[in-house]
């Protein structure tokens, strides 16, 4: 087993590792950029090194530098975490070349399955479905139209080296073809150097539901159960969970072993997600592979009762997986929100700045995966998810009130957060009923909906109050005063405690 591991990642995945590394006895070494001196996972770290300016080219993304640290720390394997150079294949090879032990899959795997095209080309040779479409680069606009005619309108156009939606265009008819594979091409050259551009048939109504494998280096793949991803905003997950409420055990059993074909026929090795996308018939398709951890995997987790860090740590290592397919268990319900610096009444403008108050949510039932605490200002220079709060139950409704009242005692002051877009999306009606597709969070936020208390700065002043009174309650009391209890709890509709109905009042002056 490793003796030292560096994370080459910050924020609340960073911390996530860091806490997976201690428990199993072993060191953790954080690298940080100048704004990130101060952050959590820095001071959770049993090392830390600086590696540059706040910019990701020179400090996250820059390769050298981090091997220096893990050189210089005696860090003898390192976690990429997600995003950052996770799935960067010249990382895993600089790792090895390094004799570094890289937590995840070969940078050969990589290569193969980081392209879409080249992906599509191996799930071709497989016999493994895809959506309709190209497996290789679009050469001309000729090609284009000659395909999108075969296939039909609506068409996707999709950067191949893409993700997080960059160089991804929707053409519903031909007259929007040719600039929409211009402007797919400019964008995927900005975000990804690269400016391969596929095509797809557009599936109406889809869901995104991914399955999660694990392989470890003597052979042995198995499946750990799908998560639905379908709750997305411009193409970016906001809400996932699992199982998802449409796979029965039969679809299951389906997609887990098409997905242990997909990851058989790229070699891989370590902790990986295949995404499908399954149409309004169940049939699915396969979409990509993702070759890291992701940001979803907690549902996974509290459904299954595993670890993956771990387990990814244990494979690394080359132990071999200590379980078989059969003894793999699915119990209850999980959802995670992502929550997010960002300002859900001003199109979701990023928030940076101070954190000026927290009131974290606990509780049965309630995981929360943070980065942030009170007093750390949150940098402009960084994606800006701040944390992730997951409810789990032993049904999909038990787990959909245990998050409601969990969002409810959360609260973050100083900056803006989209924790009230999920309030919204847990009262729907169509959520509640899991009447789901990557369509949904659209078609909500088309729908106005009446202003409540929880939508106003009401809930923002009274919960300060809460604050203040929580520290000065016992000693400003007075003889005939009480002090807050929890009977008024934060953020709850249904308690109408003194403090709440006078910060009200003062918020509607």
């Amino acid at each position: 087993m490793f003796k030292k591991i560096l994370i080459a990642n910050r924020g609340e995945i960073a911390v996530r590792v860091i806490r997976a590394c201690h428990e199993m006895g072993i060191s953790a070494v954080a690298v940080y950029s100048d704004v990130d001196r101060a952050s959590l996972h820095v001071r959770k770290a049993d090392e830390a090194y600086p590696i540059g300016a706040a910019a990701a080219s020179e400090s996250y993304l820059n390769i050298q530098k981090i091997l220096d640290v893990a050189s210089r720390s005696g860090a003898d394997a390192i976690h990429p975490g997600y995003g950052f150079l996770s799935e960067n294949a010249k990382f895993a090879r600089a790792c090895s070349e390094a004799g570094v032990k890289f937590i995840g899959p070969t940078a050969a795997t990589m290569e193969a399955m980081g392209s879409k095209t080249r992906a599509r080309q191996a799930m071709e040779r497989a016999g493994v479905a895809f959506v309709p479409g190209t497996s290789r680069g679009l050469e001309s606009f000729e090609q284009a139209e000659q395909v999108a005619s075969r296939i039909g309108y609506p068409v996707m156009l999709k950067a191949a080296a893409g993700g997080g939606g960059k160089g991804m265009r929707l053409v519903h008819a031909p007259g929007e073809l040719k600039s929409a594979l211009d402007g797919a091409r400019s964008e995927a050259e900005r975000s990804f150097g690269d400016s391969e551009v596929y095509i797809e048939k557009a599936i109406i109504n889809p869901r995104h539901i991914e399955m999660q494998l694990l392989a470890d280096e003597h052979g042995n793949t198995v499946y750990l159960g799908e998560r639905e991803c379908s709750l997305q905003r411009r193409h970016q997950k906001v809400i996932e969970e699992a199982p998802s409420p449409i796979v029965d055990a039969d679809m299951r059993k389906k997609m887990g072993e098409v997905a242990v074909r997909v990851a058989q026929a790229a070699g891989y090795t370590n902790a990986g997600t295949v995404e499908f996308l399954v149409d309004e018939e169940k049939s699915f398709y396969f979409l990509e592979m993702n070759t890291r951890l992701q940001v979803e995997h907690p549902v996974t987790e509290l459904i299954t009762g595993l670890d993956l860090v771990h387990l990814q740590i244990r494979i690394a290592a080359g132990e071999v997986l200590p379980f078989t397919q059969g003894e793999i268990l699915i119990r209850g319900h999980a959802i995670e929100c992502r929550i997010y610096a960002e300002d859900p009444d001003n199109n979701y403008f990023p928030s940076p700045g101070k954190i000026t108050l927290l009131l974290a949510p606990s509780g049965p039932g309630i995981r929360r995966d943070s980065g942030m605490y009170e007093g750390w200002s949150v940098p402009m220079d960084y994606d800006p998810l701040l944390a992730k709060l997951i409810g789990y139950g032993t049904t999909r409704d038990q787990a959909i009130g245990r998050l409601t009242r969990a969002l409810n005692e959360y609260f973050v002051g100083g900056i803006k957060t989209n924790i009230s877009l999920f309030r919204r999306i847990l009262s729907d009606p169509d959520f509640r009923t899991a009447k789901l597709d990557t369509g949904f969070l659209d078609r909500m936020l088309t729908r106005k909906t009446p202003a409540t208390p929880s939508d106003s700065r009401a809930v923002e002043v009274a919960v300060i109050a809460a604050g203040i009174f929580a520290v000065l309650g016992s000693s400003s009391a007075g003889a005939g005063e009480r002090p807050l209890t929890s009977e008024s709890t934060v953020g709850k509709q249904n308690v109408a405690s003194n403090w709440k109905i006078t910060a009200h009042k003062e918020a509607m002056r």
